[in-house]
């Protein structure tokens, strides 16, 4: 069992920025590929980023590329989500994702082992 723990949500206002984490349990974190997806009221949920623990890649979603940077620290259990120029439409609540086995297409949801129960993240003037 692996727990997700999202934290750093908050409101920020349009064109500013916000760090949310995710903190894991687990003695092999190293090993999990890990993503971030969004919810917003009234919409499905959906991919933000993912990172493979096997080859290193980073994936994006085409609205959040050049703004959002997804990271990992292994000897924290923590991934991180650095968001740039936020936009109110980036308004929703983030949650993170981690699959053990191999990462396969990074943005179907039903790939993923585990989830966390999200932080809220508000972008408002």
């Amino acid at each position: 069992q692996v727990q997700l723990v999202e934290s750093g949500g908050g409101l920020v206002q349009p064109g500013g920025s916000l760090s949310v984490s995710c903190a894991a349990s687990g003695r092999t974190f190293s090993s999990y590929s890990m993503a971030w997806f969004r919810q917003a009221p009234g919409k499905e949920r959906e991919f933000v980023a993912a990172l493979s623990s096997r080859t290193g890649t980073i994936y994006y979603a085409d609205f959040v590329k050049g703004r959002f940077t997804i990271s990992r620290d292994n000897a924290k259990n923590t991934v991180y989500l650095q968001m740039n120029s936020l936009k109110p439409e980036d308004t929703a609540v983030y949650y993170c994702a981690t699959a053990r086995g191999a990462l396969g297409p990074p943005n179907q949801q039903d790939g993923y082992d585990y989830w966390g129960q999200g932080t809220q993240v508000t972008v408002s003037s």
